[in-house]
């Protein structure tokens, strides 16, 4: 059983944590959470909150792969907690049905317990099952998240050092060339060196999920980037990596100004925004071939000057 598994077993069964987390462990999740220090308040304002929503709520991960970076071990991993959404969610009105909040997630260890765990969830994606999302309808595909295509996502199989190797430099070369759009066109940045034709990337609820080159740049990167072109990523937390599989991410992990119109349906603020961003990349030879994204949403908006949880108790609870 893997560390993350065991501390929630523990949480669950409200047991002791000492055998799976530091004294001073801190817990960095979507907003309204945020940042949640030492043992007592991760019980009672982060599990507590998801248990009282989903009281028979179960981790079901389909990818969790671990490295070594910078001296520390680190895991990443993506998937969903299920359960039956009894009550009420961060305002956020239960259905009484199954409910799927899809979590990505950064855990950092120290000794082989549990230091700093980063996760995004996507309670868009509960809104959207709920009914009572306030935001423009996503582009991409909603729903249900597929697991790796190669069916190989839990702690995949590393033939060598070398293959990790290969999937991260894919990757950074990959986002080198994301960094090279001229403001212009969004065929400055050459994807198809990087990415399958028929690649899948897995964006979170508001975005949504695309397939192929177009279907990338017409439902989210050019929405993206012409919104947000100064946007830069200016800080990793990690790069996490084990055979084809690549994560990396930061808190934040990216700034942009918000300067026109097009991303969300939102008009520009003008203002300068730290994104939350979680991503995970599936090699297969010399191309990606998928991307699973978590991005914290709502937090970007709040700093806009728009409250996500507001917005849908002024819509929905008016009717």
């Amino acid at each position: 059983m893997s560390i993350i598994n065991q501390f929630y077993q523990a949480l669950n069964n409200q047991q002791d944590l000492s055998d799976v987390v530091t004294p001073d462990m801190r817990l960095h999740a979507s907003y309204p959470i945020d940042t949640i220090e030492g043992v007592v308040d991760v019980k009672t304002q982060y599990w507590q909150v998801l248990k009282t929503a989903l009281p028979d709520i179960e981790r079901k991960p389909f990818i969790e792969f671990s490295s070594e970076y910078q001296n520390n071990q680190w895991i990443a991993a993506t998937g969903y907690f299920v359960g039956t959404f009894s009550k009420p969610l961060l305002t956020i009105p239960p259905t009484r049905k199954s409910l799927y909040l899809r979590f990505t997630e950064l855990v950092c260890l120290h000794e082989g317990k549990i230091k700093d765990y980063y996760i995004i969830l996507d309670f868009i994606d509960v809104m959207n099952q709920a009914g009572v999302n306030p935001l423009r309808k996503s582009l991409g595909h909603d729903g249900l998240i597929m697991p790796p295509s190669s069916m190989d996502g839990l702690y995949p199989t590393q033939h060598s050092t070398d293959q990790a190797n290969e999937s991260e430099q894919l990757v950074m070369e990959m986002l080198d060339e994301l960094g090279r759009f001229d403001g212009k066109s969004l065929e400055s940045m050459d994807l198809a060196k990087f990415w399958h034709p028929d690649f899948m990337w897995y964006g979170p609820a508001g975005i949504g999920t695309t397939r192929g080159i177009t279907g990338f740049r017409r439902d989210h990167q050019g929405p993206f980037v012409f919104s947000f072109p100064d946007r830069i990523v200016d800080h990793k937390a990690t790069i996490v990596k084990q055979g084809n599989f690549v994560s990396t991410g930061g808190w934040p992990h990216m700034h942009g100004s918000h300067l026109s119109g097009g991303w969300l349906g939102l008009p520009p603020c003008g203002k300068n925004l730290e994104l939350r961003v979680i991503d995970i990349w599936r090699r297969d030879g010399s191309l990606l071939v998928e991307n699973w994204v978590g991005i914290d949403i709502i937090h970007m908006c709040k700093q806009m000057g728009l409250d996500v949880f507001t917005m849908m108790q002024d819509t929905y609870c008016s009717e």
